[in-house]
């Protein structure tokens, strides 16, 4: 496997060994002592799996301090715009993003430290994607950023006329708004 760093510190895009013949492929979507040894020793406790249709936008999400989650996110079927915005207080990359595409084609993972929001977009006409979560889902903790701030300047690659949200994502606060409690610390 291949990790390769952003230009945020702690984002880390990974590149799992995939095995393909006429059959089809074969790859380790997680091995925790492969991925610790890689520097990557997130405990994760939880699975997500979500399902979209084209032109869906989903985010930007995070659960506050002391209930933050580390993700490790893959798309298994279809193609998703993966976007990760820095909220760490003190970061040198406080309020900027990073984008990447997603595919069951490119098997790419992100990995998301605490103190990131995240979000994506279903580019294809189906999507199907999985988060492992390094701590459990805290509705009281649950925060979010309007995916259409102006200030944060994400272009999802959909039509705004063509884009699903859902009306709770829709009326999230801008980011200047926004609650967020976390703090950069260098390793």
């Amino acid at each position: 496997m291949k990790i390769r760093t952003t230009h945020l510190p702690g984002l880390l895009v990974i590149e799992p060994t995939v095995f393909s013949d006429h059959r089809g492929c074969f790859f380790e979507l997680w091995n925790r002592e492969t991925y610790r040894t890689q520097g990557l020793s997130a405990d994760f406790v939880q699975d997500n799996v979500s399902q979209s249709v084209k032109n869906t936008i989903r985010g930007m999400h995070y659960q506050l301090a002391p209930y933050a989650q580390a993700k490790l996110v893959q798309v298994l079927k279809g193609r998703v715009l993966d976007v990760a915005l820095d909220l760490r207080q003190n970061s040198p990359t406080f309020g900027q993003h990073f984008a990447i595409e997603l595919s069951d084609e490119n098997h790419l993972q992100f990995f998301l430290p605490r103190g990131f929001a995240h979000g994506f977009s279903a580019l294809s006409e189906e999507v199907v994607f999985m988060y492992k979560c390094d701590n459990s889902y805290v509705r009281e903790a649950e925060r979010g950023i309007n995916f259409n701030d102006p200030e944060l300047g994400i272009d999802w690659k959909v039509d705004p006329d063509k884009a699903i949200v859902s009306p709770k994502d829709e009326v999230l606060p801008a980011f200047r708004e926004a609650e967020m409690n976390f703090l950069f610390q260098e390793d």
